[in-house]
């Protein structure tokens, strides 16, 4: 039976519009936004360095600008202005709140910068109901690595087989699923809220 209910950040809890930053706010052609957007996210330096905790943001910008000099001027803006990219969901945490209440214990595991965590998190309501959650950072592991989530059910004493993951990467869904995890993928906003009021039915 599901007891834990356990919640990536990104595109789940909140949603991103890195894409509006770079054409809307920054004035980047849609070409030229998801060309340096491919830049920065499918990047080691993203992904190895500041989701796992090794360089704080200021250093991914001077790595940047080593690797890609022609695109520093936008990418120092981009992460200057991360605050600015997350959009909150908060029907989602209503909904999390009302599952918390029937009983559900509420974490979360995502793949996260320590600065643009804190920045895309502050004052958001869902923080209050954690009863825990490990974020990249903290633990230099990255979904959808098999020790990411064995760190998560170690530390809260889980049983991976009472969980149930919502992650909208499919690759980060399997990786839990070969720890035991039940997972499922969040494909929209639409979507997941329909599975919460599925769940809050029950």
């Amino acid at each position: 039976m599901i007891q834990n209910l356990i919640f990536d950040v990104g595109d789940v809890l909140l949603e991103y519009r890195w894409f509006e930053m770079l054409t809307k706010d920054y004035g980047l052609s849609e070409a030229e936004a998801r060309r340096i957007g491919g830049e920065m996210f499918d990047n080691e330096i993203w992904v190895q360095g500041m989701d796992g905790g090794r360089i704080s943001l200021a250093e991914a910008i001077s790595r940047y600008e080593k690797k890609y000099p022609e695109d520093v001027e936008v990418m120092s803006w981009f992460l200057g202005n991360g605050e600015q990219m997350a959009v909150k969901r908060p029907e989602i945490w209503e909904k999390i709140a009302m599952l918390k209440e029937k009983g559900y214990r509420i974490y979360i595991l995502s793949n996260y910068s320590e600065e643009l965590f804190h920045m895309h998190t502050n004052g958001a309501a869902f923080l209050d109901l954690l009863d825990g959650g490990i974020v990249s950072y903290q633990v230099h592991a990255l979904k959808p690595d098999r020790e990411i989530y064995e760190i998560l059910l170690v530390r809260y004493d889980l049983v991976a087989d009472q969980c149930l993951f919502f992650d909208d990467r499919a690759d980060n869904v399997e990786g839990a699923r070969k720890v035991g995890i039940h997972a499922i993928q969040v494909t929209s906003r639409q979507m997941l809220n329909e599975t919460l009021d599925k769940m809050l039915a029950e």
